[in-house]
């Protein structure tokens, strides 16, 4: 076994949610979730097939994140798994309980808009994700300036009230 790391294309820091599925219908049924948890949103995935012709099976919304999706998938090249790049102004909170509530989903590796790599397995049979590197190491332990800081943000942005 060799472990390989893929850095996932990410030029505008979009939000990118990596997961595991199980069946060739993941493509259609997560493009649904999409589509009807937020109206109008704009995002691509991928879908690394894992039996048959095994290939980067995908959908979207938007050409520019479908083709996104669609080198980072290849680039991964892990059978059964998924990635969905979101557009500008959408979020995996509004978006991820109803990506997890899609049968066909095993798990989430994660979703962020973080620099990202994925750690990769390669054997003799193919390729699978053993994990991510999501974004930098702490380098601290947050204060009682940071706390207020990030109490602020929470209701500046309106994820938090008053």
């Amino acid at each position: 076994m060799q472990l390989t790391i893929v850095p996932v294309e990410n030029p505008n820091g979009l939000n990118i949610i990596l997961g595991q599925t199980h069946f060739i219908k993941t493509v259609e049924d997560i493009h649904e979730a999409l589509v009807n948890t937020v109206p109008g949103i704009a995002f691509g995935l991928a879908f690394c097939e894992a039996s048959g012709k095994c290939l980067v099976r995908w959908s979207g919304t938007d050409e520019a994140l479908i083709d996104l999706a669609r080198r980072n998938a290849l680039a991964i090249g892990a059978g059964h798994s998924f990635i969905v790049v979101l557009g500008t102004g959408y979020y995996p909170i509004n978006v991820l309980n109803a990506i997890k509530a899609v049968p066909e989903v095993c798990r989430i590796f994660c979703a962020t808009a973080n620099p990202l790599e994925v750690v990769v397995a390669v054997t003799d049979q193919g390729r699978g994700v053993l994990g991510v590197i999501d974004g930098a190491s702490p380098l601290g332990i947050e204060g009682d300036e940071d706390i207020a800081w990030r109490k602020g943000f929470l209701r500046q942005i309106g994820y938090k009230l008053g």
